[in-house]
């Protein structure tokens, strides 16, 4: 990634990367791979990462059992913008460990349940074809404003913003679920090809709430939440650093609530609710952002959105 930190906005289509099948037959000898955040893992979690790379052919197999072609099984795939081969373990390539090391971290260090999410992870990523979704286009009368990903924060995370308040067309936004959910995926599987996931492997995210009002909440907009809740929880573990709810009424605080029982305590944790105005958000931001990284409409100084 590159240590420029000039605010870019970047959310036209990025081209998933094509990914080329090993011929290695079988995986063998796991060289030690490096990496600023590979030097971060523990002695446990560098054990439970080996282990798992050892367990990538059968957890493929697995997870594409009910391919019907057999040689299938076993290609390499494109996973969050980088490729993983089951049966190379991508010998030389760190970036693979510092993805594996999210599922032993999700489940405690319990390498069982990792392969578990693991699989379950492969076999919704290829059914609901989400590496494609980076290529799809969306009505941009519907969500051209919606999402912004903009600057990076003090450590050269990037960061997300999603604008449901102001002059959004909610029922438009959330009416077709299926739609919106498939364009939540693809602003994810973008923002997730600005990591490196050799110095940095999260994501700092601001939800924009000014202007809704109470009658904003339909059980479109409840439903739309809680599946990609879900799909967040479930597939793609630990990409959180940081998420902040701002411009929320205090008459609206329920909205924060809301996620409690939607995600894991480790993940609620990481969330923050913020109330209205330029100061006021920034003096919640500015600490993690830098001002000429951070929108003026949030307390910053970047000329943005």
């Amino acid at each position: 990634m590159s240590e420029d930190t000039k605010p870019t906005e970047t959310i036209t289509s990025v081209p998933a990367p094509t990914v080329e099948p090993s011929d290695t037959a079988k995986h063998t000898a796991l060289p030690e791979k490096t990496s600023p955040l590979v030097q971060g893992f523990t002695e446990g979690e560098r054990s439970a990462v080996k282990e798992l790379v050892t367990r990538l052919p059968l957890i493929f197999e697995e997870a594409f059992k009910d391919l019907k072609d057999e040689s299938h099984k076993l290609e390499a795939v494109d996973f969050w913008g980088v490729p993983i081969d089951p049966l190379k373990g991508d010998a030389e390539d760190a970036r693979v460990d510092v993805i594996l090391v999210k599922f032993i971290r999700a489940r405690n260090s319990d390498i069982e349940a990792a392969q578990t999410q693991l699989i379950d992870t492969l076999k919704w990523r290829h059914t609901f074809k989400a590496s494609e979704t980076v290529n799809e286009v969306f009505p941009d009368e519907v969500f051209g404003k919606l999402c912004h990903n903009f600057g990076k924060d003090k450590d050269g995370r990037p960061i997300s913003y999603n604008v449901y308040g102001g002059d959004q067309d909610l029922k438009a936004i959330f009416g077709d679920l299926d739609r919106f959910l498939r364009w939540r995926v693809s602003m994810q599987e973008k923002a997730l090809r600005l990591l490196d996931f050799t110095t940095v492997d999260t994501l700092l995210q601001v939800h924009d709430y000014d202007g809704l009002g109470m009658s904003s909440r339909d059980a479109n907009s409840k439903k739309a939440a809680a599946d990609a809740s879900k799909i967040f929880q479930d597939y793609y573990p630990e990409t959180l650093y940081r998420k902040f709810f701002v411009g929320v009424p205090t008459i609206m605080t329920w909205i924060f609530w809301a996620f409690k029982p939607l995600v894991s305590s480790a993940t609620f944790a990481k969330l923050s609710v913020v109330g209205r105005g330029p100061e006021t958000i920034g003096k919640e931001l500015l600490p993690h952002i830098d001002s000429s990284q951070l929108p003026q409409r949030y307390g910053g100084s970047a000329q943005a959105f």
